[in-house]
């Protein structure tokens, strides 16, 4: 089963629209990535709050589709 790249890309694009985001498959499976999102809503946010943001945008898609995500994430600089 497991979540397409793009698919990935594509729906945190849409919950952060000025983002930067860059999606790497660790596996090759379609169920482990890591995610480098960059976006102005984060700033002031600590990282905890910023990956929860991500999160919150993938909906219930972690651990279902979606396995593992590496996530990382900032603010413009």
């Amino acid at each position: 089963m497991g979540m397409q790249q793009a698919d990935l890309k594509a729906m945190i694009e849409a919950a952060f629209p000025d983002a930067s985001v860059s999606i790497t498959d660790l596996a090759g499976d379609n169920d482990h990535y890591a995610a480098h999102v960059v976006s102005e809503s984060f700033r002031g946010l600590t990282r905890v709050a910023q990956h929860k943001a991500v999160y919150a945008a993938l909906g219930g898609r972690m651990g279902g589709e979606l396995h593992a995500l590496q996530l990382t994430t900032g603010v413009p600089s």
